[in-house]
Parts: structure tokens; sequence; C-alpha cells
């Protein structure tokens, strides 16, 4: 691992010890004869050669071993210096130039082989729906009901980033989102705890794997923990009020289940929970994190987020950020330098036992060995030319935007005909290529992206005329009205109308909260230009979140929800188009009705005065439903459900309980249909229970008349909750049950456990 001169002799008195080792910076180990170190032995188990390593460094050393750096051009020699004196442990990149394979080898081999220890790097990046094939956005794969789906992804993601010379992803956001105001609901899996956590632990298992060190794998971080989600008003890095009942139920529980996946590393959040800091909360980072369930990997801080402890108002410099942080079970600092800046001092001041210092880095280095990085510190710099792209991958990412689309509204317009004779394709987003790639597109490339018009154009015939025009910008210009009036003609000789809108990529993903969330620019205008025409219209939508779209929905004749579908989304949505694939998608967030609904979540508690009314929990100028509910998605076929049959009407703890029902394909055409499971406890001792819970979920593909009767299984798993200390409650009392097609429908049927 390190460069060295091995002596073969020198006399004692007069220079060094026979088997005397020189390093390159003058360092010189009197005792090796030669002989590996425990921590350089692959043999060794890894808590013994972590404890060997940690044994021999400095205090500057360790140190290092906290700070991710953020390397920008201009302080390269620097830098350099910095990874010789082992004073850095991470490396976060930036755009290629800098974050390649050749980069980080050179990187790398600098702190393996001119550090005194030689001590890896562990590169860190943001692959959060794919490295150079983008996968549709994580919000929009959730509608897919298909954790599996996810692991394959994920599987995908690891291999190109992993060829890259990325070791570890920042990736998956697991924070439940019930604001479509918050930007960052596009990286999410929606509003339900119990999908979110099957989620998690899928991607967990994608990125990771069986075996992390394998060279085609990542190290996954589970963030951002945690709370971060319910952010006030929407607004990116803002606080959150959580009760520890709610925390519990809701926003921890996929935080865990990716634990029990086994990820190594969780990323504490930006915003300040409950009163204090994500970041220096020793309750969710120490308490839960690693005393209730055990989590032996390390905790980065988010972007500057330790810093960031002085503007919360809890730490009042660098030297009390710093120790709050570490405190509370922040192992690693990202970008900022709070630990590196002051922690010395203030352990050899004695404000900061050492102790605390070695835990951190025990953890870091154990990471670091589990990823292999001892043993394998350099990528193949050349595997990447073969890696990325790969058909396997593009066939993915076609299925993988297929399966996330959402059918709103159909009044049989859809599926269209291949022989249609003139097809107006109209809106911002027809031809548009970089906006399909979403928010955090990685190192995705416009030039590998399929546009909606390419997909159209590729399943038209020679007798089928396809005009394509903008209509209008995704933001105001000067030129928007004569476009509106150039679509509105090219609607004239139409047999049908696709209208192409949504929202531009950059306006959903971090630091991009909406205060309205219409379409933007002059898009609605466009919209009702071209419904006045009375032509058939067909909207698709690509946005990164929930939209208020009532008024599409009221006017279009049918509305497909693509969210931002990556790089296979022209095809996908023209797969589904034109019927080559019908839609399966449900939605795993609820669509409001107005933006005043928001938060609006199917979830909710009944509160003492429930339902319409006056003097009710309602509003006088809105429904009190939202647009879509949680679940809802439409096919190219109906499906029938029969009566919900329950095994017993009453059980015993221990026992288990079998609902059944027939579903059936009344329609003429073969689909996929999501059957649902819910539950709620009519009366729980801990607190109330949400009107619904999601228990469960088949999803089953039927042919034209097929039926078929599904089988749910329940246990006290589906029967329990959380309370306020952490403790699994299952208690005796009614239950309400529905099997249905989502989270508004179905009739519930009772029964009861009993002691």
């Amino acid at each position: 691992m390190k460069r060295a001169l091995t002596v073969v002799w020198l006399v004692w008195c007069g220079g060094l010890a026979a088997g005397a080792t020189i390093y390159m910076d003058g360092w010189i180990d009197l005792n090796k004869n030669g002989r590996k170190d425990v921590y350089e032995d692959p043999a060794q188990p890894i808590a013994r050669r972590v404890a060997d390593l940690l044994s021999q460094m400095t205090l500057d050393e360790k140190l290092g071993q906290l700070q991710q750096a953020w390397r920008e051009e201009g302080d390269e020699a620097a830098f350099r210096d910095r990874l010789r004196q082992g004073k850095l442990g991470s490396f976060l990149g930036g755009d290629e130039k800098i974050e390649s394979p050749t980069v980080r080898n050179r990187l790398q081999q600098i702190a393996v082989e001119e550090s005194r220890l030689g001590i890896p790097l562990i590169f860190g990046h943001d692959a959060i729906h794919g490295f150079r094939t983008i996968f549709p956005i994580p919000l929009a794969l959730s509608c897919a009901w298909e954790p599996e789906l996810f692991e394959r992804i994920h599987t995908v993601s690891a291999r190109e980033a992993a060829a890259a010379g990325i070791d570890w992803t920042f990736a998956p956001m697991v924070d439940l989102a019930r604001d479509p105001r918050w930007g960052r609901i596009a990286e999410g899996f929606g509003e339900d705890p119990y999908l979110g956590a099957l989620y998690a632990a899928a991607s967990v298992r994608g990125f990771q794997g069986t075996n992390p060190a394998a060279p085609d794998r990542l190290i996954a971080c589970l963030k951002h923990y945690v709370g971060y989600g319910a952010a006030e008003g929407g607004r990116d890095y803002n606080t959150t009020e959580i009760s520890e009942f709610t925390l519990r139920n809701f926003y921890l529980p996929a935080f865990k289940a990716g634990v029990e996946a086994g990820a190594w590393t969780v990323m504490s959040a930006f915003n300040c929970l409950s009163g204090f800091p994500a970041s220096a909360n020793s309750h969710t980072l120490t308490e839960i994190l690693r005393n209730e369930w055990g989590f032996t990997g390390f905790v980065v801080s988010d972007w500057n987020a330790v810093e960031e402890l002085i503007p919360h108002g809890v730490a009042a410099d660098k030297a009390e950020a710093a120790r709050l942080a570490l405190s509370a079970g922040v192992d690693m600092e990202m970008v900022s330098s709070c630990f590196a800046d002051t922690l010395k001092r203030q352990i050899e001041q004695g404000k900061v036992p050492e102790e605390l210092l070695d835990q951190a880095v025990k953890r870091i280095l154990q990471v670091k060995f589990v990823k292999g990085l001892f043993d394998k510190p350099y990528v193949d710099e050349n595997i990447h030319k073969t890696v990325f792209l790969r058909p396997d991958a593009i066939a993915l990412a076609r299925e993988a935007a297929i399966k996330s689309c959402v059918l709103l509204k159909n009044n049989g317009i859809l599926p269209l005909s291949k022989k249609l004779k003139q097809i107006a394709l109209i809106g911002p987003l027809a031809t548009e290529k970089a906006e399909l790639l979403g928010c955090w597109a990685s190192r995705g490339q416009t030039d590998h992206v399929v546009p909606l018009a390419d997909g159209i154009r590729a399943k038209l015939g020679p007798g089928t005329t396809l005009t394509v025009l903008p209509g209008c910008s995704l933001f105001p210009t000067d030129t928007d009205a004569a476009q509106i009036q150039q679509a509105v003609a090219a609607t004239a000789n139409a047999d049908v109308v696709v209208l192409a809108l949504g929202e531009p990529r950059d306006w959903s993903g971090e630091s991009a909260s909406r205060a309205e969330l219409g379409l933007t620019g002059r898009q609605t205008e466009l919209f009702d230009a071209v419904v006045a025409t009375g032509k058939p219209v067909v909207v698709v939508l690509f946005n990164g979140r929930p939209m208020t779209i009532a008024h599409l929905v009221t006017n279009a004749h049918a509305l497909l929800e693509a969210w931002h579908p990556g790089v296979q989304g022209g095809n996908a949505v023209a797969d589904i188009l034109f019927g080559d694939a019908a839609p399966s998608g449900r939605l795993t967030v609820s669509f409001p009705y107005c933006i005043g609904q928001v938060p609006i979540h199917y979830n909710h508690f009944n509160t003492g005065r429930p339902g319409p009314g006056k003097f009710r929990s309602n509003y006088l100028d809105a429904p009190l439903s939202p647009l879509f509910p949680f679940g809802f998605g439409l096919s190219y076929t109906e499906f029938e459900y029969g009566k919900v049959q329950l095994s017993a009407t009453s059980i015993k703890r221990g026992e288990k309980l079998i609902a059944r029902v027939k579903i059936k394909n009344t329609g003429t055409r073969p689909g996929t249909e999501v059957v649902q499971l819910y539950i709620r406890d009519i009366a729980a001792s801990a607190g109330p229970r949400p009107v619904r819970e999601l228990r469960g979920f088949r999803k089953i593909h039927l042919d034209p008349g097929e039926e078929r009767e599904i089988e749910f299984v329940i246990t006290a798993r589906e029967l329990g909750y959380y309370s306020t200390d952490g403790r699994w409650l299952v208690e005796p009392g009614k239950f309400n049950l529905w099997l249905a097609k989502d989270a508004a429908s179905g009739e519930p049927v009772e029964f009861e456990l009993v002691e």
C-alpha cells in the first residue's frame, strides 16, 4: 500500500536497523522488518484491521478521516498536500473534469502511496436515478408499485457509477414527502411509509448487492435523516415540526428498513427537527439510529450542515458546531471544515474526548474496509467505455418509464390508432431532451434522450403526417402569442392533438420550492386555445411533482402523467399512447385540487369533527378530497372487484387472518391492476391511527374476461404501530379492512383482535 524503500542492511549505530523502511515523506518504521501491518492483511478480520490502523494514527490523521472535500480547480497543489499528510478521508467531485476514473486513480495514488499510512479515499457522488443511463425520477419509479424495479435500476446505476470511479452514492433519498411545493419530493417515494420502506430496502440491495466490495457495486447512503420532507411551507431547508409519534410512524420507517437492508452510511439532514437541528440531534442520530436500530456504519453530514449549526442558532462558532455534531453522532463532515479546523485544539484542551473521535474514525475505516478500498484502491480506467448505456440498461429505462406513467383520465380516445392521418404534437416539451432527464440527472447526456416527437414518429407509417410545434415556451417570452396562434392553425386538419406540457426539470429537486403548482409560462393559455378548436386533446405531463391540474382534467379528453421519464421517455410514452404498452402506474402521492389543500395525504387522522358540514374539518371554497387520491391510476380496461371475504370475524393474538377478493377484467384488453390492502385501527391507546394505512398490495395481470382470487395474510405486522418510545404495539380491538383500487375506494369489512 505504501511506496517505500526497504533497506536491506544498515548498521544500527551508523544509520538504520536491518529491514527498516523509509517512507516517501521521511517517516521511518524501525519495527516492521519487511512484514505487513495487520491492517494491510486481507486475511485478517475487519475489526482487527481497523483497531490496528487506528492504533498507529496521529491525531491529525484521525481528523483527516472525518473530512470530505469538494475540490475546485485552482487549488490542486494544496489539495495534494492535504492528501499526502493524511488530512482528507473522502472526496466529493464536481463535473467530469474532476470526477473520472483517471482523476480518481491519480488522487487515490497520492493518498495510498505517498501518505504515511496509505489510507485510501472513498469517492462519493449523487447517483439518484441513474448515472449515464438516466431512469425516471424516483417519485415516478415509485408509481410502478414494484420494489424489485428499484433494485434492478440501482444495480445498473451502481455498475455505471463504479466504472466511473465512484465508491459511494448519496442515495436513496427516503424522505417521506407530503407537500408538493417541496421540490425534493421528486427524489423520494411519495407519501406512504409502508411503500417507502419497501423501496428503501430494495434500493440499498440494488446499490450494495451482497458484496459492496464488488467492482460493480456502491456503498449506499440513506438520506436525509430525518424529517427533511416536512419542511414548513414546502420551503427547502426550512424548519420541521414533527411529534415523536408521527416521527416514528411515518418518517422513520423507511430509514429503519434501509438500515435493516444493510445500508452502510446515513446522511444527516439540513433541517431543524422539532426545535433542534437534525445534524446535531443525539436523539435521532445516537439514541434511535445506533442504540435502538444497531446501525454500525457512519453518518455523513449534508453539504455544509455542520457549519450551518451556527445560523441555525445552536452553535456560537465553528468549534461549538463541531462539538455538537460529533457528540450527537455525525462522523464525517461534508465540505465545511469545522471538525478539521477546531477539534484538535478542543481535544487537546479536554473539551472533546479523543475516544469520541476514535469512535467516528473506526466507523469510517470500517466502511472503507467493507468496500475493499484498502485491498483494491484503484479502478480500471477504461471499463466505463463498455459499461455505459448498455442495451440491457436502455431496455430497463424504457420498461421503467412505461411502468412509471399514470393514466389520470381517458374518455376512450386512448390508445391512439396508428392509422390516423393527421396528428399534431404541440407543446414546449414536444421535442425537448434535456428536460426529460429530470433533476439530479448525474452524468446523463442530452444526446442519449429520446424526445416525445421521436417516440411518436417511430410509431407512424407513411400514411400519417405528424406536425410538431412548441406552441409556447416553458417560461414567458415575447414570441409566445405568435407561437400559440401557429399551434392553433396547425390543428385545423388534425385528427387528434397531443399536448406535451409540464414544468422545467430545474423547477423540481433541491432548492426548487414552488408557491404555485400550475403549468409554467403560458402553457395554460396554449391549452385553452387548442381545446377551443374542438379537436380531441390528449395531454402528456412531464413534471417532477404533483401539480394543480383540475382545469386540464376537466377539459382534456385524456391525461397521462409521465413525470420526468429519463432517456427513454419519448419511446415509453409513445408505447402507451399507441397501445403497445398498457398504462399500469398508480399514484404514490395525492394530487391536490388546489394549492390551499396542501399538504393533503390519504393517511391523515380523522379529527374529532370529520366529514362535510358546518363546524366540521373542511373548506368553504374547495373540496375536502384531493383531485386524485393515493393509489389512483387507470388502465385501458376495467377491473371489477367482488366482495371482500374474511377467514374469520375475530382472531387471537398470534393467529393469522386471511382476506380474499375476486378481481375480474371486464374489458376487452389485457391489463395490470394493483390491488391495495388498507387497514384502520379503530381505537389505539398510544394515539389515533390514520383513516387508512396501506399494509400490502398485489400487482396482477389479467387478460380480458379473466378472474382471479387475490389473498392477503394479515398478522401482527399489519395491525401494529409505534409508540412514542419506539415500542411496536399490537392491541386488541376492532379494525377496518379494505381491498381496493386506491385509497378512496372500496367498502370496509370489520374484524376484531381479541386477547
